[in-house]
């Protein structure tokens, strides 16, 4: 939205009147159901959802101050739309095929992987990823450890919150996540990994749910403690500390173009090695690749600075497309609501909690600003992998950090992947 005295109330730059017309005739095909299959039908309707929804968070009195806003409402109010289908079945199939067969997912955060690596300062770069890992294992120690307290105080049990409470919360979501980790708990358990899924869904769902409303708070409360947050930057810099210069080029379409074809390239270079080497994700790959590129100043200046215009274009005009895909394809609201119990919710609480706490104050003795450090370390550990790193990083308007986003997702869902492994040995 965009006020001035001259333009006055706008919606995507458009005036009232004007997205009120768009509005009306997206929504019309989507209800004669007409709406045309593919990118075509699924882009109008889900930039005209992510625009009305994000209006309505945005001017929401609690939840623009202490939920994060748009992002949140986008979520769980497309999510609602499906569930209780207020929109037709076939624009909700269009709208997840586009998301998951058409590989939007994939294509949104290639962009903003490549873009904020390549468009980060280089020597931030090297000095924040060797003081990153211990953060995360701050706040995966942090979250199992309370969640195990708050299951035996509550008579859950210890070892049952751990293994379906805790791990699922901290697996890296559903792909990389559940669905493996349901396969380790029913092969060591000897039980079908359907019915281990099904246990686990209902934590992950509630996890991620909760992570983006403690985003959103975070970010609330780094407004107001300023001695905690960058304001989206990771590290503390010191006053003498040497740091590059950046100098960003004027706007180029032609190199938009190269950013993202380079953009693309990462990406299909992850699937490579993620096929020869299958331990690891393949976006885990192209992370690394991507920062090793930028840590060594192989590439030419001007193709990270297309890459970096490139992301800045996807994170400014497609965030909303993406966060309304997140809420009708992976959002599945029934599951989040069968799941509040008081017990549960408690439990799933603590998870978050922990990660938020263990990742912070980890964060802080390596040099990172507790709020950033919470955010990418910790919650997005309790997130819903690729999705919800999107969702929690939009809430606390950090997407430059999605990088760091990632490599909690990637990375770290791997290393819970082997810790379920080695906890499910000790414990039985």
């Amino acid at each position: 939205m965009e006020t001035t005295a001259k333009k006055g109330y706008r919606i995507m730059g458009l005036s009232l009147p004007v997205f009120a017309i768009i509005s009306l005739i997206v929504l019309l095909g989507t209800y004669l159901k007409v709406l045309p299959e593919g990118m075509i039908g699924a882009f109008a309707l889900m930039l005209i959802l992510g625009a009305i929804f994000t209006e309505i968070g945005n001017h929401l009195p609690i939840v623009k101050t202490y939920l994060g806003g748009g992002p949140i409402i986008v979520i769980f109010g497309s999510a609602a739309l499906v569930t209780y289908n207020i929109i037709p079945k076939e624009a909700a199939d269009i709208m997840s095929t586009f998301m998951k067969g058409g590989g939007f997912l994939d294509f949104y955060i290639a962009a903003l992987i490549t873009g904020s690596i390549l468009g980060m300062n280089r020597k931030l770069l090297i000095k924040a990823a060797v003081r990153y890992l211990p953060a995360i294992l701050g706040g995966v120690v942090v979250a199992l450890g309370l969640v195990a307290l708050g299951g035996a105080l509550m008579g859950y049990g210890a070892k049952e919150a751990i293994l379906y409470i805790g791990i699922p919360i901290m697996g890296g979501g559903m792909g990389a996540g559940a669905v493996p980790l349901s396969k380790i708990f029913g092969s060591t358990l000897a039980k079908d990994p359907a019915e281990m899924l099904s246990i686990m869904v209902p934590a992950v769902a509630l996890g991620n749910a909760l992570a983006i409303v403690a985003a959103g708070l975070l970010d609330r409360l780094g407004k107001s403690k300023k001695s905690l947050s960058g304001n989206g930057e990771l590290m503390v810099i010191k006053e003498n500390a040497v740091v590059e210069e950046e100098v960003k080029a004027a706007l180029d379409y032609k190199m938009m173009g190269i950013g993202l074809l380079v953009s693309l390239t990462f990406f299909v270079w992850g699937t490579i090695l993620g096929e020869f080497i299958p331990a690891v994700h393949s976006y885990a790959w192209m992370i690394i690749t991507v920062a090793v590129v930028k840590a060594m100043g192989i590439m030419p200046s001007k193709y990270e600075e297309g890459a970096f215009q490139w992301f800045q274009f996807v994170m400014t005009n497609l965030t909303g497309v993406l966060l309304v895909g997140i809420g009708v394809a992976y959002t599945n609201l029934q599951q989040v609501i069968d799941a509040l119990t008081l017990q549960y919710l408690i439990l799933v609480g603590l998870t978050v909690l922990g990660a938020i706490l263990g990742a912070g104050f980890v964060g802080k003795l390596v040099g990172f600003f507790p709020i950033e450090a919470s955010i990418t370390a910790g919650l997005c550990m309790a997130n819903m992998g690729g999705t919800g790193d999107v969702a929690v990083l939009s809430a606390s308007n950090r997407m430059k950090l999605m990088p760091f986003a990632q490599i909690s997702s990637r990375i770290g869902g791997a290393f819970i992947l082997i810790v379920a492994s080695a906890l499910l040995g000790l414990f039985l």
